[in-house]
């Protein structure tokens, strides 16, 4: 995400410099042309905004996508290991009734 960050941000900073370079250069009055470069700031900086807005969105949609995928995971895991234990609990509820026919064998 880093890089993806930092390419958006390079692409509007270079647009952003080489705009108002334009229109520093251009054969304008000082009042025009300071307008101008408001007006493209302001144009620049709204434009960033909304690409961040859909960085922020796009990670906040991965981290949810991921968070339902792990909960996942750890229902199924939760699931085996009961599964495990009730079959622990009847191997050893057989060999508990085994011991005690053993033991009832020997009591005879």
């Amino acid at each position: 995400m880093s890089k993806t960050t930092n390419v958006v941000l390079g692409l509007a900073v270079g647009t952003a410099i080489g705009v108002g370079l334009g229109i520093l250069f251009a054969p304008d009055e000082g009042k025009n042309t300071r307008k101008k470069i408001k007006d493209s700031l302001r144009d620049k900086s709204d434009e960033f905004k909304e690409q961040l807005d859909n960085l922020t969105e796009s990670v906040r949609e991965k981290s949810l996508e991921l968070k339902g995928s792990l909960e996942e995971k750890v229902d199924r895991l939760f699931s085996k290991a009961s599964n495990k234990s009730e079959d622990m609990i009847a191997i050893l509820e057989k060999k508990l009734a085994s011991l005690k026919e053993e033991a009832a064998k020997i009591k005879k």
